[in-house]
């Protein structure tokens, strides 16, 4: 009876989703091919197709797959094959129970379509070869051991504390693969399955970890230019205190295409030290959990990649913290540049200001002095016309004097102009001022 309530869409998902990457049992003799694929993060469709192609050459249940599934299980013949997809890459176990001489002569992938091999899409950055010997086995010498891996140094260790025993030498070998040999000395088949998983994914993690490391040496070759242009710039401008705006602008644009291209390298680069952290941090858990045990004479799987994984990691963070650090400094010459910019162009503007206003100040006296000239002309025209009117009356009969009635009206004809003009120049400044 279903429970009578409304689930949430997410709540299957979320629970299949801690079953998605579990182990697989096993027992020993094993031998296990894995491969790691390099697709993108848009490479679903094709590798879904590509697997179908498989599973319909061994005649396999055809199954609906979509961009949501992460991983699929399949029988091919006596051949177990475990199918995962990851955000950038899609890995594939191929693992084959029986007994074998030699644990690396006949790989378990060798077994498939060489045409499907050859067309899978994306990059190999990972292929190894795996094998988990019975503890019915006779352990063998160390000599047989470094034959095993090309004369190669070995690193091991006792693993699950002390239930198995693990070896590698973590390099590639003439038929592409890397090797890992596992014994079986008290593993129960849980205990097998997790340690054959854990081991895969410290080598495919651990390839995928480095993937940030040339980028960083690139970025770091492309940084330490950008570094000694900045420092010139600095330099430039402590150097040159008083330059005039035409100089600035061009520190200016030199620090904006320096800018543009550090932060062109830090977008290159940014996601690739980011992952390379998430799967640095998925090896060291991995490493945590085989639970080591040193063998005596051997590096353990711990101490050697530490002491060349770390580094690697080390320099991506740094690389990423040097990114920042620069982005923040031609920000802030940026900043600097720009105000010593502003503060020029504020100068030359006050200086245009009071150059505008001493010219109005002239302006202002000249139309003073226009005025006085202007209340004498008008005064000039005013008096002749008085004068032609009394001229006039003077003739038609009236007894006085025109001349001398002329000259008293001129004063009052001048004072009445120089009101009038007065009056017109308040009545202008009042408008000014209403208007503002």
């Amino acid at each position: 009876m279903p429970l009578p309530f409304k689930e949430h869409p997410l709540r299957h998902q979320a629970v299949a989703e801690l079953h998605a990457r579990t182990y697989e049992p096993l027992r020993a003799p094993e031998r296990i091919s894995h491969i790691t694929v390099i697709c993108g993060e848009r490479g679903s469709g094709r590798n879904v197709s590509h697997l179908l192609k498989l599973l319909e050459h061994f005649n396999a249940p055809l199954p609906e797959l979509d961009y949501q599934h992460q991983h699929y299980r399949a029988q091919l013949g006596d051949i177990r094959m475990l199918w995962e997809r990851h955000t950038e890459f899609v890995t594939y176990t191929f693992a084959k129970h029986g007994d074998f001489v030699h644990p690396f002569a006949y790989p378990v992938l060798n077994e498939l379509p060489q045409a499907w091999l050859s067309s899978m899409p994306g990059e190999l950055i990972s292929a190894t070869s795996l094998a988990l010997e019975s503890r019915r086995m006779p352990e063998r010498p160390t000599e047989e051991l470094r034959q095993l891996f090309s004369g190669n140094l070995i690193i091991g260790s006792e693993v699950v504390g002390g239930a198995g025993r693990a070896w590698s030498d973590l390099r590639i070998h003439g038929d592409g693969f890397s090797r890992i040999l596992l014994r079986d000395q008290g593993l129960s088949d849980n205990q097998a399955g997790r340690l054959a998983k854990r081991v895969l994914e410290v080598n495919f993690y651990r390839a995928m970890a480095l993937l940030g490391l040339p980028p960083a040496r690139e970025a770091n070759r492309r940084l330490s230019k950008a570094d000694s242009r900045l420092v010139d710039v600095a330099t430039q401008m402590s150097s040159q205190a008083s330059v005039g705006t035409d100089f600035e602008k061009t520190l200016l644009g030199d620090l904006t295409s320096l800018a543009v291209e550090i932060e062109t390298v830090a977008a290159r680069t940014s996601y690739r030290f980011e992952a390379s952290n998430a799967y640095y941090g998925m090896v060291t858990k991995r490493l945590e959990q085989l639970r080591q045990r040193r063998i005596e004479g051997l590096q353990t799987l711990t101490e050697f990649l530490d002491a060349r994984l770390a580094p690697a990691i080390a320099t991506c963070n740094s690389t990423a913290k040097r990114q920042r650090d620069l982005a923040e400094r031609a920000a802030r010459l940026t900043n600097l540049l720009r105000a010593r910019v502003e503060v020029e162009l504020q100068k030359q503007n006050r200086g245009l200001l009071e150059s505008m206003d001493q010219r109005a100040k002239i302006q202002l006296r000249l139309q003073e002095t226009v005025e006085g000239l202007s209340v004498v002309a008008i005064g000039y025209y005013g008096v002749g016309l008085v004068g032609y009117l009394l001229k006039g009356l003077e003739a038609y009969g009236f007894g006085f004097n025109a001349s001398y009635a002329t000259g008293l009206s001129a004063p009052l004809i001048v004072i009445i102009a120089w009101l009038s003009i007065r009056r017109m120049k308040a009545r202008l400044v009042k408008s000014e001022k209403g208007k503002a």
